[in-house]
């Protein structure tokens, strides 16, 4: 369960109770384990749940995917890394058991099989050269949408009627515009989610705590009104219905966030913390419960560090 709750109503702190138990159970969660631990040394920042109680993590510096089972904690490398060529940063997997993972500063997107790890396809989403972070994605019914931390723009992998991976010249790059703007000081947007079958596009932008709003057709952004309220460090997202969960790393917590019918306003009813939390970057439902993994950014444990992945509710 949550352990700890701050600054919210009971009514409310029923609400997100409600939403975490409402989703899919595999088994009691009372069986699987609280921590589930990475390979040493895997610097990882994306999680993704994908079937049966499957989880993926991927790594940094490497670009290789650990897939893990939620309910034994035990695991093994899917997909091998290939240090300096590829990096691992957001991860999704979509309905057809495909593994969608942003590049990071590589400036790519990377597909493969979730089951076997093969390689399915590669892109070049930025142009090669230009300052470029591929921080992380999701995945709709017609695309596979990836922001960029550094650059006023998002990237979509369109897909085809039956699902089919894209050739490279079909990358669509898609400008923003309206109330985004870039900042300066840290990274721009980073966290996705998709509402209303892919017709609607939010993003957290971590420098300023600002969330958006975003047409995936013209690319206009407007900015949610939270009343007052900021995402600082708002890194990996979850939308369940009209509560939408946002990682704030640093602070080592997850903001919740109750959006109006029009996703122009919200509310923070809730702030999810935990003791094992160590610099949580990106969450995942699966088997009835939320799993964040520890990030640990500036950890100064001996080499090579521990990682877990946290069972939180």
């Amino acid at each position: 369960m949550i352990r700890r709750l701050t600054s919210v109503r009971r009514m409310l702190v029923l609400l997100v109770v409600a939403v975490i138990a409402a989703l899919p159970a595999t088994a009691g969660a009372t069986t699987f384990p609280d921590l589930i631990r990475l390979p040493d040394g895997w610097q990882p920042e994306g999680i993704a749940a994908g079937r049966g109680t499957s989880l993926y993590v991927g790594s940094i510096p490497t670009g290789a995917v650990w897939k893990g089972d939620a309910r034994t904690g035990q695991g093994d490398v899917l997909v091998p890394g290939q240090p300096g060529v590829r990096s691992a940063i957001g991860i999704k997997v979509d309905r057809r058991n495909r593994l969608f993972v942003a590049g990071g500063a590589t400036g790519k997107a990377f597909v493969y099989d979730a089951r076997t790890g093969a390689d399915l396809a590669s892109y070049q989403l930025a142009t090669p050269g230009a300052a470029t972070f591929v921080n992380d994605v999701v995945v709709t019914r017609k695309a596979a949408w990836f922001t960029d931390s550094s650059a006023a723009q998002l990237y979509a992998l369109p897909l085809g009627r039956h699902g089919g991976l894209p050739d490279q010249d079909e990358v669509r790059v898609l400008p923003l515009k309206g109330d985004f703007q870039l900042a300066t000081g840290g990274p721009n947007l980073n966290g996705i989610v998709a509402a209303r079958d892919g017709r609607v596009l939010l993003a957290v932008q971590s420098v300023t705590g600002k969330l958006f709003r975003i047409n995936p057709r013209s690319g206009r952004t407007r900015e949610v009104d939270l009343g007052g309220a900021t995402l600082a460090n708002g890194d990996g997202m979850l939308l369940a219905g009209r509560v939408l969960f946002v990682v704030q790393n640093r602070l080592n917590q997850i903001a919740v966030v109750k959006l109006s019918r029009s996703l122009d306003r919200g509310r923070l009813v809730a702030t999810i913390t935990d003791p094992d939390f160590d610099v949580p970057t990106t969450i995942a439902f699966q088997a009835g419960s939320l799993y964040a993994v520890n990030a640990r950014f500036g950890t100064t444990d001996p080499q090579p560090a521990r990682y877990d992945v946290v069972k939180v509710g």
